[in-house]
């Protein structure tokens, strides 16, 4: 009767132990942790302040104190029995437990959300963290994001500080885990019903249109042009960009000697994507290369701007957009030439299709071999 005892004893205490205290008591070898190492467990208790974690070891791992709260959004997804991936802290603390961290675990959870709201086009609860010139940085279960000024909704884009220390809605933008990337806007969600009525304007325009439009800023990259859509019976504004390749024919080196805000422009559509336009000033205006073959045949005189000095000659400008080379073996030698200087020059030979003009240059006292 008392090894019958004895054995039942035995067997109900072996259904109680973990797999770490299985595996001690019959002899096998368990490898000790270390710092920063990654391992996987399973919740077996969960309080207010701590998650205890079976590791497979002789005692739990513990998430406490400043793991637990720097983890605590995703701590309050879990529940006992789930599987958790953690780092170690503490390999081992004078009472046998294992010191455990969820950052890990977290920011893995937290990259999945961004992922499933930016492909479902659904909103999530940031802390607006702080402001700055350029927008907001915020945080969303322990990463950083960055809703740029632009993509901060009307009733808060004068005063942006608003948004720090609260809680709100955001849309996410832009993904690029690599580069720890999170671009969002808060637009999306407080302007939406603006942003419908400017997208469903966006759908009727094709590229080729041609509009009149207002600058409404310039950046260094270009400028932003409004533009009026006609949806029914109303006209809805929208702004595209310009950006600097596409506002001249002609080389572009200072944006604010083209245009400025207010200026009205003609622009013409050059892409069209949702809820975004890219314009082109230089595209509604002829281009002045398909009348170059007729003004400037060979042999033509005409007078020029030097625009650029290389090693292998000079850059002349007879019109906006229409730039031709002069060689440097055709600059007699002690003939000086700076940038802004007027010449008279000569056109040796045009190709309109490829835009290329070569020149002469026309002199007073022509050496042999000059015209």
């Amino acid at each position: 009767m008392g090894k019958k005892a004895s054995e039942k004893t035995s067997n109900k205490d072996d259904s109680s132990l973990t797999m770490g205290k299985l595996l001690e008591k019959f002899g096998g070898k368990v490898e000790a942790l270390k710092r920063g190492q990654r391992i996987k467990g399973i919740v077996v208790e969960k309080t207010p302040k701590r998650v205890m974690i079976d590791i497979n070891r002789k005692s739990e791992g513990v998430v406490a104190e400043k793991a637990f709260i720097e983890a605590k959004d995703y701590i309050k997804t879990l529940e006992v029995g789930d599987e958790v991936a953690a780092s170690v802290i503490i390999p081992e603390t004078p009472e046998g437990y294992t010191i455990l961290s969820l950052r890990g675990a977290q920011e893995e959870s937290a990259w999945e959300k961004l992922n499933r709201a930016q492909n479902e086009n659904s909103p999530i609860v940031v802390l607006g963290k702080s402001s700055m010139s350029s927008g907001v940085m915020v945080e969303f279960s322990g990463l950083t994001g960055f809703i740029p000024g632009s993509q901060i909704g009307k009733g808060l884009s004068d005063n942006p500080r608003d948004l720090v220390g609260e809680h709100f809605k955001v849309k996410v933008l832009e993904l690029d885990r690599s580069a720890n990337k999170i671009v969002l806007s808060e637009r999306e969600v407080s302007d939406a019903e603006d942003i419908k009525l400017v997208k469903k304007a966006i759908s009727n325009v094709k590229i080729g249109d041609v509009f009149e439009g207002t600058v409404t800023n310039i950046m260094n990259f270009g400028c932003f042009v409004e533009i009026k859509i006609k949806i029914e019976k109303d006209e809805v504004a929208v702004e595209g960009l310009v950006h600097v390749s596409e506002m001249s024919w002609d080389k572009v080196e200072n944006i604010s000697k083209i245009c400025e805000e207010g200026t009205i422009v003609k622009v013409k559509v050059i892409g069209v994507d949702p809820g975004r336009l890219s314009l082109s000033m230089k595209q509604a205006q002829d281009d002045p290369w398909k009348k170059a073959d007729r003004k400037y045949n060979v042999d033509s005189k005409h007078k020029g701007k030097v625009t650029k000095l290389s090693d292998f000659g000079a850059f002349i400008s007879l019109e906006p957009g229409i730039e031709g080379l002069l060689h440097m073996t055709k600059i007699p030698p002690g003939t000086r030439l700076d940038k802004g200087q007027e010449v008279d020059v000569y056109v040796e030979e045009i190709n309109s299709k490829v835009r290329k003009l070569s020149l002469g240059l026309v002199l007073t006292a022509k050496p042999l071999g000059y015209k």
